[in-house]
C-alpha cells in the first residue's frame, strides 16, 4: 500500500513535473473542479507531501511545491506504476500500443472538447 490515492498520485505527477503551479493550474491539468483540488491538496500538505507558498505576485494566491517527502514518495511508487504498466501491456507489440493510446487520446479528447 503506497498510502495514496490515485487523485492524489496525479497531482503530485503533475507538480513533478511543473512545480509551483496553482490550485487552478492544477485543476486544470488534472481535469479536476477546484475545490476536489483544494481537498486533495489539503490532505497531501496534511501527509506533508506538498506545501503551499504564498504566490510573490498575488498574495491571495497560492503556489503548491512538492516537499522532500513527496519527491521520496514519487521515486517509491513509480517503479509500482511502472510494473502494473508493464504488466497490463504484456504481450501488446509497440503498434498495438500506439492504437489503443490514439483510441483513448480520442476518447480523452472527446470528453473534454477545447482541451
Amino acid at each position: 500500500d503506497a498510502g495514496i490515492t490515485i487523485d492524489q498520485w496525479v497531482i503530485l505527477q503533475v507538480l513533478d513535473r511543473q512545480e509551483g503551479l496553482s490550485q487552478l493550474e492544477i485543476a486544470r491539468a488534472t481535469f479536476k473542479d477546484p475545490p476536489t483540488v483544494t481537498r486533495i491538496i489539503d490532505l497531501l500538505c496534511q501527509k506533508g507531501l506538498t506545501r503551499r507558498i504564498t504566490d510573490p505576485d498575488d498574495r491571495r494566491r497560492f503556489k503548491i511545491q512538492l516537499t522532500e517527502e513527496g519527491r521520496e514518495k514519487i521515486e517509491a511508487i513509480l517503479p509500482i506504476i511502472q510494473a502494473a504498466r508493464r504488466q497490463a501491456w504484456h504481450g501488446l507489440v509497440d503498434e498495438e500500443i500506439g492504437q489503443l493510446t490514439g483510441i483513448l487520446n480520442t476518447v480523452f479528447e472527446n470528453l473534454n472538447p477545447g482541451s
